[in-house]
């Protein structure tokens, strides 16, 4: 995001982006107006041209940001196949959970993208499906899971383990750790793993 120099910029860019996430999870992108944001943020309307052009670059820009630290904290996959699938949905779960608004405006907001906002972002989308794909095609190999088509398991994967965002809530019965850990045995079983008996 074009940012001012000077230290407010440090501290007005990262709120304008904030705000932005939050009226755009709340409202939608299409509903959501920069003179909203503005007032979110507690400046003038004219001011937010000072750290965006407008307000698609502040959506792409929020997606390109929240998949980028998702690839940057994306554990190393562990070489024995069972680990790795383990650790994925682990961290995948946790991660998401922490950043509610982030997910729900990265997936659902996808078709508000320009094309060529919506090319970068998918490029990103990918290289994380991809790191996904390459545990279970291990796992494939070594006759530890049975999906009939890699891709299309790892799509799946990713859906269900994202929609646990839609209906998690705080101060429920179950810890986000426990949900992981449910998570983890509903993985292996799609894919036709054995149950381990370490796994809740």
């Amino acid at each position: 995001m074009a940012r001012k120099s000077g230290s407010h910029a440090q501290i007005t860019g990262p709120k304008v982006l904030k705000a932005a996430e939050r009226l755009f999870a709340r409202h939608g992108f299409a509903a959501v107006t920069m003179r909203q944001i503005a007032a979110e943020v507690g400046v003038q309307a004219g001011a937010l041209y000072l750290y965006t052009p407008d307000k698609q670059s502040l959506l792409a820009d929020l997606m390109i940001t929240h998949l980028r630290e998702l690839l940057a904290a994306l554990p190393p996959a562990d070489p024995d196949p069972l680990a790795a699938l383990e650790g994925f949905v682990r961290f995948h779960i946790l991660h998401h959970l922490s950043r509610r608004d982030a997910v729900f405006v990265a997936y659902m907001e996808l078709r508000s993208l320009s094309p060529g906002n919506f090319a970068a972002v998918e490029a990103l989308r990918h290289a994380y499906e991809d790191h996904l794909e390459a545990i279970l095609q291990r796992g494939m190999a070594a006759g530890v899971f049975r999906p009939r088509d890699s891709r299309l398991a790892t799509l799946a994967l990713i859906a269900m383990l994202t929609g646990v965002t839609t209906w998690y809530r705080e101060g429920g019965r179950l810890l986000p750790e426990a949900v992981a850990e449910q998570y983890i045995a509903l993985a292996r079983d799609t894919l036709g793993a054995l149950p381990d008996r370490g796994t809740s």
